[in-house]
């Protein structure tokens, strides 16, 4: 019994130190607050050419895309991009919230006055989405 107490006590410890290391991370990285400085380029990065499509994927089952443009119209390389994508149902109500990453640090960044393409793939829509493209609002921004 001594041993079980003692191995679920350490489990418990390690589960503790983790999961505040990944909240340590999560804010270390922005994403969790953004600052004054990010908050005022939000208005800088311009969403363009937004439609939805629908379309099957091998296994037969249909999946859903998101494809847009982010323009940086701002004087900062942007080297990541957060959006939350927001799907409402035909009474303007909440049906669906989704983080998306158009910029991320594994690609080239995003210099002042450029354009990029991205694609959000969704396996899942809500049946009562009423099929207009989401309204696209920026969470964070990295320099």
């Amino acid at each position: 019994m001594i041993v079980g107490a003692a191995m679920l006590a350490l489990t418990a410890v390690a589960v503790f130190l983790w999961h505040s290391h990944n909240a340590t991370q999560l804010s270390a990285s922005g994403s969790a607050v953004p600052t004054e400085e990010q908050q005022a380029y939000f208005p800088q990065l311009e969403f363009t050419d937004a439609h939805m499509s629908v379309a099957e994927n091998f296994l037969g089952a249909s999946v859903t895309y998101l494809d847009a443009r982010v323009t940086n119209k701002g004087t900062k390389t942007v080297r990541r991009l957060d959006l939350d994508l927001t799907f409402v149902d035909m009474l303007n109500q909440v049906v669906l919230r989704e983080r998306a990453q158009p910029v991320t640090r594994r690609a080239p960044p995003l210099g002042p006055g450029e354009s990029r393409a991205f694609r959000v793939t969704f396996e899942h829509m809500p049946a009562d989405w009423n099929q207009a493209v989401p309204t696209m609002t920026p969470v964070n921004v990295q320099f």
